[in-house]
């Protein structure tokens, strides 16, 4: 099993039913990012794929220009992110 793969079995574990584009953008974040991964990151990498799959989605805009509640969305996200960064590091 190559490290990119660990990672993508240890972050679908962590959050199941993820697009597999989704996951990648997400596996690369606990690997570059790590621990430092913030919401806007999360933000960021779902905005580059929901852009391929519905480019007219309404939270397609900065991740300033959320409200609240919709930013908080990512947070299980980027929990799962820095689990995922803690297990591939060991």
């Amino acid at each position: 099993m190559t490290y990119i793969q660990h990672a993508l079995k240890v972050l679908n574990r962590a959050c199941p039913g993820l697009a597999p584009e989704l996951a990648q953008l997400y596996a690369l974040l606990a690997l570059t990012r790590g621990s430092r991964t913030t919401l806007q990151d999360v933000h960021d990498a779902w905005a580059v794929w929901r852009n391929t799959t519905r480019p007219n989605h309404p939270s397609l805009v900065p991740f300033d220009q959320l409200s609240q509640d919709v930013q908080e969305l990512d947070r299980k996200y980027m929990q799962a992110i820095h689990r995922t960064a803690r297990e591939v590091t060991r």
